[in-house]
């Protein structure tokens, strides 16, 4: 893609989508989320791509959304850069047919650990740090992947402790909870996920889209009512008084001060 924003290469049949604002973190604005899920589309129709690495550039993954950017739409907005983001294609990971691996070095945060949850294998640096800290900016997790994909990763008692207190895990406690299958040094970690890619290749890709197919059919029951609630809940959530306080207080630097409104 031309976009510097997001960098998509291919190499030996694996495609790399890479992040690339790292002067914000690789946070999102609506712009670059709409460039992010074209460029998930475009691994999933591309021939020579069998399977697909999620990363970062600059030392993060994703420090979640972009709160400037947010801070200038409208509350009736923005929940449509949530659930229903990209209609039919709400999980763009989950949707894409092929494997698709993330490469978390760094922050993963908000958007960015949603991210991570909807890749089906994740790798991370010691320098990875997670958080789907929601609650704490007056929000439920908001691509219902941490309320819905999550619970069934690592079991729903660590996931309410995290959804429910906001707070960063490290790399090592993301490993013991089997967030992720491995955790590298930095500057081994793109070798790492191509190494994971690479175990992929061997299989059918017919059978391998048909096999994820079938384990997230089994696994979600119905995720199209689950995405509903989860943006009929976003939405309710970007009209409250305690959404308003949590980005004021996050671009002020300061600790919010809830009133549950």
């Amino acid at each position: 893609m031309t976009d510097q924003a997001i960098r998509y290469e291919v190499s030996d049949h694996v495609a790399t989508i890479t992040i690339d604002r790292p002067e914000k973190r690789n946070a999102m604005s609506f712009a670059v989320l709409g460039e992010f899920h074209a460029a998930i589309a475009r691994a999933a129709d591309d021939e020579a791509a069998r399977a697909v690495i999620i990363t970062g550039a600059g030392g993060a993954f994703c420090a979640g959304t972009d709160l400037s950017n947010l801070a200038d739409t409208p509350p009736d907005e923005r929940s449509g850069r949530g659930a229903d983001s990209a209609p039919g294609v709400p999980w763009a990971m989950v949707e894409c047919p092929k494997p698709v691996i993330g490469a978390i070095d760094g922050p993963a945060v908000g958007m960015g650990a949603e991210f991570a949850t909807q890749c089906d294998v994740r790798v991370a640096s010691t320098t990875a740090r997670i958080a789907w800290n929601f609650v704490r900016r007056g929000l439920v997790p908001d691509l219902g992947a941490g309320t819905f994909l999550l619970p069934r990763i690592i079991g729903h008692t660590e996931a309410l402790r995290l959804l429910y207190s906001g707070e960063f895990i490290d790399a090592q406690r993301a490993l013991e909870l089997g967030f992720v299958s491995a955790v590298v040094a930095p500057e081994d970690l793109l070798a790492t996920a191509r190494a994971e890619a690479e175990r992929f290749l061997a299989g059918s890709p017919f059978a391998l889209a048909r096999t994820k197919r079938l384990l997230y059919d089994a696994m979600s029951g119905d995720v199209a009512a689950h995405r509903k609630r989860t943006a009929v809940a976003l939405g309710e959530c970007f009209r409250s008084d305690d959404h308003r306080e949590g980005v004021a207080s996050f671009l002020e630097r300061r600790e919010p001060s809830f009133t549950g409104r």
